[in-house]
C-alpha cells in the first residue's frame, strides 16, 4: 500500500535499526480515515475468503481490526495481555515474548469467543520477529479454529517474523514491507 509507505516517511520515526515510531498515526493517535483506508485494502486482500471473525492482540491491534471488521461484518476478539477478573471458566493461552517490551506475557482468549472449525483472521500493527502471531496462530489452533491469513499494517521483513510464518504454510500479508532501516538513511521499503 503505497500510501502507507508515503505515510510512514512522513509522518514515523526511525528511532533505531529496529524500532520505528507510528504513534502519531497508527498506534497511539489515530488517523481514523487513514485508518479505514487500510482496514479497506485488507478487505481487498481477503476478498473471497470465507472469514467468520478476526483475532487480534491488545491494545494496538484493535483498531486496525475495527476498520477491518467494519469492511467484512464480522466480529474482532481481542486475546488480553493478562487474565482478567470478567474471564470465568475456561481460556486459551499462549506465552508471547514482545519485541517492543522486552517483555513476556501471556496472551489469553476466553474459549466462547472461538469456536471449532471457525475461520480466523489474524492482524496486527507491526510483524517484527513474529511472536504475536505465532502467539495468536496457537490460541486458534487451541480451539479447533483455522487461520485464514495474517493481516499486518506494517511487516519489518529483515527481522524474519514473517518469512517463519510463512514457511510454516500460513499466508502473511503486509500493507507495507519494510526491507531495512536507520535513524541516518531513513528507510528502505521491500
Amino acid at each position: 500500500m503505497r500510501a502507507l509507505e508515503e505515510k510512514i516517511v512522513k509522518e514515523g520515526t526511525v528511532i533505531s535499526k529496529d524500532i520505528l515510531k507510528v504513534g502519531c498515526f497508527l498506534n497511539q493517535r489515530i488517523d481514523v480515515d487513514f485508518l479505514v483506508e487500510m482496514g479497506k485494502e485488507i478487505a481487498r486482500l481477503y476478498n473471497g475468503e470465507k472469514i467468520s471473525e478476526i483475532l487480534t492482540i491488545e491494545a494496538s491491534g484493535i483498531a486496525i481490526a475495527t476498520a477491518l471488521a467494519v469492511q467484512l461484518h464480522v466480529p474482532v476478539v481481542f486475546a488480553k495481555k493478562s487474565r482478567a477478573s470478567t474471564q470465568n471458566g475456561d481460556v486459551y493461552t499462549a506465552t508471547v515474548k514482545s519485541f517492543t517490551h522486552g517483555n513476556s506475557y501471556t496472551a489469553t482468549v476466553s474459549k466462547e469467543f472461538i469456536s471449532k472449525g471457525e475461520k480466523v483472521l489474524i492482524v496486527d500493527d507491526f510483524l517484527a520477529h513474529g511472536e504475536a502471531l505465532n502467539g495468536l496462530i496457537s490460541i486458534v489452533e487451541q480451539a479447533g479454529a483455522e487461520v485464514v491469513g495474517c493481516a499486518v499494517a506494517i511487516e519489518k521483513n529483515y527481522q524474519g517474523g514473517g518469512d517463519a510464518i510463512r514457511h510454516r504454510g500460513y499466508r502473511v500479508d503486509a500493507l507495507a514491507k519494510i526491507a531495512e532501516m536507520d535513524p541516518e538513511n531513513g528507510i528502505r521499503f521491500c
